[in-house]
């Protein structure tokens, strides 16, 4: 219901603003530039997002077979089963979905968002085989989602390499920063879900959080001690060799456990070109939604108000540039990508606002973006609370991101 009515309201408020510019501004191209931006999103939808998505899925939904016959998802599963109990109480023990979003949170915390999503989708699925209500998103489906929204990363390479290409003389600068912010995202997550679903806050689940977030910390004091140029190649080099590991792993794995590894890979990679017609319809009707909400410039207008706010409040408001990111990177991963990269160039990357701007894009997720993608996948209609669970926790993360930035900063 949520999602239908922010979809609907894009559309609507689009068509209010553009007949109001027309009529008082005498804008004669808002209508042309909203069509046209229509069809260039209704477009981009599928070739630059659901067919480039298709090749990723193909072979990541087979290694996941291969693992799954191995008993590497099994196993998994029954090493993080205290922790991921209490966190999804309704998911039997041992259920393949456990091992399925402990490698989907795992490579998005390594920040290899290509290899989270087919991993993320398998577990969909599997939470979707326990979901008595076909149609309406589960707890378990709901903690999942929002958790992954979060966007936890311990090493945000994209955002080092787009600053690179900006021209930033001190592009892993804002590593620190970057991990922090999406660690108290995380956090907010479990706990206003949690609250929510009313889990059970015992000491072992406590203690798994305050374990995770020491071993965290250690991580980033670790990095701490890093010149720029060592995290540089640390960043670089780290995600991919433990991607490339596990892949072999898979493979070897199944070697070893007698596992017909290319026949149970090609099963698996069948269900690819499945799982991305599934979910076409669900990526451009929201793409298209969030493209004509940009393009009649409501996200300016927000931005605007925003500023004007925080202004009445006498907080510094030097960070407010960078504000369009944090607006868009719930609804669109691209467009905020591209907000970013327009910051970068304007005010440039290691100016306040370019830190800023970085670690902002790298602190929280596309929030509505996964909820079409995930939810469309299994056929989900109802989305319960997702929606106002996962954006509260993308502006804490926003909110801390900020804070953050001018404790390093400023």
């Amino acid at each position: 219901m949520a999602l239908n009515i922010v979809w609907v309201a894009f559309f609507l408020v689009a068509f209010v603003i553009a007949c109001i510019k027309l009529i008082f501004f005498h804008d004669t191209e808002i209508f042309k530039t909203l069509v046209d931006g229509i069809f260039d999103s209704a477009k981009s939808s599928v070739i630059d997002v659901a067919f480039p998505l298709a090749g990723t899925m193909v072979f990541f939904l087979g290694l996941m077979n291969i693992a799954e016959k191995a008993g590497a998802i099994k196993l998994l599963a029954r090493w993080l089963n205290p922790f991921m109990r209490r966190l999804f109480p309704g998911v039997p023990d041992k259920h393949p979905a456990m091992g399925e979003m402990v490698m989907n949170f795992s490579a998005n915390m390594l920040g290899l968002d290509n290899a989270a999503t087919p991993f993320g989708l398998k577990a969909m699925q599997s939470l979707q085989s326990l979901n008595p209500e076909k149609e309406t998103a589960s707890n378990a489906q709901i903690m999942f989602l929002v958790l992954h929204t979060s966007g936890l990363t311990l090493i945000p390479l994209s955002i080092i390499t787009y600053r690179i290409a900006a021209g930033s003389t001190e592009p892993a600068s804002i590593f620190l920063p970057c991990v922090l912010g999406t660690i108290c995202a995380t956090l907010a997550s479990i706990v206003i879900v949690g609250i929510w679903q009313r889990i059970k806050w015992d000491m072992v689940l406590v203690g798994w959080l305050a374990a995770l977030l020491a071993f965290v910390l250690s991580i980033l004091w670790f990095v701490g001690t890093m010149s720029n140029e060592q995290r540089e190649v640390f960043s670089k080099i780290s995600g991919n060799l433990i991607l490339l590991v596990i892949i072999i792993a898979i493979i070897v794995g199944g070697v070893y456990k007698k596992v017909s590894v290319f026949d149970a890979f090609i099963d698996g990679a069948k269900n690819g070109f499945d799982v991305v017609l599934k979910i076409i319809p669900y990526l451009v009707g929201m793409l298209v939604a969030i493209r004509v909400f940009r393009d009649c410039g409501a996200l300016g207008y927000i931005e605007q108000g925003l500023t004007w706010l925080i202004g009445l409040t006498g907080v510094n408001t030097d960070f407010t540039p960078t504000l369009p990111i944090a607006i868009m990177r719930p609804f669109s991963g691209s467009g905020a990508r591209g907000l970013m990269l327009e910051t970068l160039k304007t005010y440039g990357p290691d100016s306040f606002v370019g830190k800023t701007a970085s670690s902002l894009y790298g602190s929280t997720d596309t929030t509505f973006y996964i909820l079409a993608l995930y939810f469309g996948s299994v056929g989900i209609k109802k989305v319960r609370y997702s929606v106002w669970a996962g954006m509260l926790a993308d502006i804490i993360g926003v909110i801390a991101a900020i804070i953050i930035c001018y404790q390093f900063f400023r």
